[in-house]
């Protein structure tokens, strides 16, 4: 099981529930395929450096998981069809980077 970070944006125009329901859909998903949620994050509502499918603003969602290499494939191939996830990346992380997840997650947790 690999380390992975997978940051996405939903349209703006959707309702709250709306957004809540997709990002279930995708954490079901992963879950179903055997991953390990390690940290989830709701960035909320933020400006695009550049207008994508001439909207200006996107609601952010982070996840972080541990899954073997054969569901990021399928994952992605979901955020392609869906029509509510405006852009998406998923990265591999390495032990740097985890290291640096840890860091963020824990100073999160102090700040609330």
């Amino acid at each position: 099981m690999k380390h992975y970070e997978t940051v996405f944006i939903l349209n703006p125009v959707l309702s709250e529930d709306q957004v809540k329901e997709t990002v279930q859909k995708y954490e079901d998903f992963l879950v179903s395929k055997g991953a390990k949620m390690v940290n989830k994050e709701n960035w909320g509502l933020k400006k695009l450096a550049y207008p994508i499918q001439h909207k200006k603003s996107g609601f952010y969602h982070l996840f972080e998981y541990q899954v073997d290499a054969q569901a990021i494939d399928p994952l992605e191939l979901m955020f392609r069809r869906d029509e509510r996830i405006m852009r998406y990346l998923s990265v591999k992380l390495d032990k740097h980077a985890v290291a640096w997840a840890e860091k963020r997650v824990k100073r999160n947790k102090e700040k609330a």
